[in-house]
């Protein structure tokens, strides 16, 4: 099946003069010329021919490309239903379709359709890990209205519902606070975007009290000696641990998140260093080769390791953890509403493909790296974002300053 491109009807006119946007389709041996009724000025548009979008630095891009996903996506489900259904799918009948459809847009969405039709719209826009928090929070709503037994709609939520919505996440789902805080985010998210486009106008999302939940995670970072030790175990008679390890080393000495390292190419690495643009906040990092990962690379003739899924990745990680005999006790505390739940695990059964991250930012600042250098390629934007991410006790804090002080004698506190 044919893309859907989209052009504008006098792209060589003068560039500050408002041009329609059209979309052509091909299907059949038969073609389609529809007028989508937006206007743009050719300079504000960009016919890459992967693009064909408003450019984003436009203000009002995000709704006019999101209403272009919308026709590119229904016309074609308008064509595979009327070739089921043995219609006669000619141009005129899908341009029928189209005009139903755009009609049907400007009728006022309750909640759960703009929702529904909002997390379609911006599928091509965003990475597959947002659409996926988009829908397990809309999953969460959907579940949450047949567990209340009310109707939901933009005028419902407000500070009662906030209230029952995230006692029902706590107790009946039993989620932590910061998936919590999340779910809710992500709700906040759709509601900004409903408001902007004159859909919604109840503002009570915007109170204090409507807010995002979050705790400090309790999570941990391996040690240099860790690393090491882990580096250095005998996974010769145990393929998938291997790789497994492989991949979590270049992480420890990278930084990069998993979703980075499987998608490194070997175009990506020269000159002994790593260069890529991370899928998350699309900005170039470019980090050294250190021995370890040159050791590892070589063992698999200049690639990484093939990765497996995250969830399968973790509970690899945790079985090396224990042939690692990572057995230090961590006394775990949750946040369930206003109760605070203490637990202890082992160190082996907190270990997940961040821990790599984490693992390298702690050290890296253990050992007096620039802050600011290695915020360059964890992303961190603020220095208090980026301290809360690291994991340094009491006792290493003091130990810092000890260093400190011995390293500069003569210094006096005014």
């Amino acid at each position: 099946m044919q893309n859907v491109k989209f052009y504008l009807k006098n792209p060589n006119s003068d560039l500050d003069n408002q041009a329609l946007i059209y979309l052509f389709w091909s299907f059949d041996g038969k073609r389609l010329k529809y007028s989508t009724g937006e206007t743009i000025k050719p300079s504000q548009w960009n016919s890459n021919p992967k693009v064909q979008r408003v450019k984003k630095t436009v203000t009002g891009s995000s709704d006019i490309n999101c209403y272009l996903n919308d026709l590119d996506a229904q016309v074609k489900s308008f064509y595979r239903k009327g070739v089921t259904n043995k219609d006669n799918v000619t141009s005129i009948y899908l341009r029928q379709k189209l005009d139903d459809f755009k009609n049907g847009k400007n009728k006022k969405q309750n909640l759960f359709e703009f929702i529904d039709t909002y997390i379609k719209s911006v599928k091509a826009l965003r990475t597959a890990s947002t659409i996926q928090i988009y829908n397990n929070a809309f999953n969460h709503l959907k579940a949450f209205k047949e567990f209340y037994r009310k109707n939901l709609d933009f005028e419902s939520i407000n500070l009662d519902f906030y209230n029952n919505f995230t006692d029902y996440l706590i107790k009946e789902k039993d989620f932590s606070a910061n998936t919590v805080g999340k779910i809710v985010k992500t709700l906040k998210t759709f509601l900004n975007e409903a408001t902007e486009r004159g859909i919604n106008t109840n503002l009570d999302f915007k109170s204090k009290r409507f807010k995002v939940m979050n705790q400090d995670s309790e999570t941990i970072y391996l040690s240099e000696s860790e690393i090491e030790k882990l580096y250095n175990l005998d996974l010769v008679n145990n393929e998938k641990l291997d790789r497994v390890r492989d991949l979590f080393i270049v992480g420890c000495q990278t930084g990069l998140r998993f979703s980075d390292l499987s998608q490194l190419k070997m175009e990506n690495i020269n000159d002994g260093f790593i260069k890529i643009r991370t899928q998350k906040t699309n900005e170039t990092v470019v980090v050294p080769l250190s021995n370890q990962v040159k050791s590892i690379l070589k063992k698999h003739n200049g690639l990484l390791p093939n990765g497996i899924s995250n969830q399968k990745t973790n509970e690899y990680l945790k079985e090396l953890g224990s042939k690692a005999e990572f057995n230090q006790t961590i006394e775990i505390t949750q946040n369930k509403g206003a109760v605070k739940i203490k637990s202890f695990k082992q160190k082996k059964d907190l270990i997940t493909t961040h821990t790599a991250r984490r693992s390298f930012a702690t050290n890296l600042f253990l050992n007096g790296f620039p802050t600011n250098s290695i915020m360059k390629i964890t992303g961190h934007k603020t220095e208090k974002a980026f301290m809360k991410y690291l994991k340094i006790s009491q006792e290493q804090n003091a130990e810092l300053l000890a260093k400190f002080w011995k390293e500069h004698p003569t210094l006096k506190l005014a």
